[in-house]
């Protein structure tokens, strides 16, 4: 129904000010080390939530699980491996080439390859409708507004002082960075990929009595824990090279702790939320809901930065541009929404 589709689209807004804003916590840890707090961060969203979801409100669902062929289980526990390794090199990428840059041409290949994919790989015959047609118009517009951001961001770089790194300066190449920003790019919208191809264990979650709002709970236990590996293993290694496994028990590690569990709870929030508004909008939830979610998260990511100071002291310039390309980026939410003025009624 067209009231579903607005609906949705709000909701998969929303989620995506959510993930700009989940590693906020971040900011105010004084005692852990990054590879500490994500840690509690990733056990506690990639594995201990999305398990009690799901058991809590999909019925029997080890006997969902049990009537499903290898490739239904597979491909969520795939896709989410992928995403996870996109996640550990999406840092690497930062340490290499600068957050800007990476972050500009990670959330444009995100969103191509997130939008595109579920639309061309399930209902290609769309793209050439009024919706789908939104959805091509609107990508090049978001596409410039992370240009002009990621240009913003290397004129912010250039303009405030160097802030020290535990990372060995030189220790990955540019063009190495590059590539690894390139992989980043492509799969990172994997968990997207993840749920588009769950289908057959939503179908059985309902059939086995859960509501359709709560059924995808089966899936996201998959997904996110095909990308937990990854996601615990480079702290890991962090936490021994860098000799800050002890920083767990140090301090007020119970407010540091209670940080890292309120990033996992805002991020699965988001990922949650995400799932609802897109099974809400219908067919086009995880092609034109994606392209939403990914912008809103920029919008609202940017936001938390000029609020906590991090573009202080940037040249009048930098701060046109920025402005520039975050009108476009809420340009293009703008120019996807009205494809509900096409959504047909049931």
């Amino acid at each position: 129904m067209t009231e579903h589709f607005w609906l949705g689209m709000l909701i998969v807004t929303g989620a995506g000010a959510l993930n700009g804003s989940f590693s906020l916590p971040m900011k105010y840890s004084k005692t852990w080390a990054w590879e500490n707090i994500w840690s509690v961060y990733a056990l506690t969203a990639l594995l201990v939530l999305p398990w009690a979801l799901a058991v809590g409100f999909v019925p029997r669902l080890s006997a969902v699980y049990a009537g499903l062929g290898w490739h239904a289980l597979l491909y969520p526990v795939m896709f989410g491996l992928l995403w996870g390794i996109a996640q550990t090199t999406f840092g690497l990428s930062i340490q290499a080439i600068g957050m800007a840059i990476t972050f500009a041409i990670v959330s444009g290949l995100v969103c191509l390859t997130g939008s595109l994919i579920p639309l061309l790989a399930f209902h290609p015959a769309e793209l050439f409708q009024p919706l789908g047609i939104l959805m091509v118009v609107s990508l090049p517009i978001l596409l410039a507004g992370l240009a002009l951001y990621g240009k913003a961001g290397m004129r912010r770089e250039n303009e405030q002082p160097a802030v020290p790194s535990h990372a060995a300066k030189g220790a990955i190449t540019y063009k190495a960075g590059l590539a690894l920003c390139i992989f980043t790019g492509i799969f990172g919208s994997a968990w997207n990929l993840g749920f588009v191809f769950s289908g057959d264990v939503l179908r059985r979650g309902i059939q086995f009595g859960a509501k359709p709002l709560t059924a995808p709970y089966a899936a996201w236990a998959l997904i996110l824990s095909g990308g937990l590996l990854p996601n615990i293993l480079y702290p890991a290694f962090l936490l021994s090279r860098r000799h800050t496994w002890p920083s767990f028990t140090k301090g007020n590690w119970i407010r540091e702790l209670g940080l890292g569990l309120l990033m996992a709870v805002v991020w699965l929030g988001a990922i949650l939320s995400y799932g609802v508004g897109a099974t809400l909008v219908g067919k086009y939830g995880t092609s034109v809901g994606f392209t939403v979610y990914i912008a809103a998260s920029v919008l609202a990511s940017n936001a938390i930065g000029v609020a906590t100071g991090e573009w202080k002291g940037s040249s009048s310039r930098t701060w046109k541009l920025l402005a520039a390309g975050l009108a476009l980026i809420l340009l293009s939410v703008m120019v996807i929404n009205l494809g509900g003025l096409f959504v047909k009624v049931a």
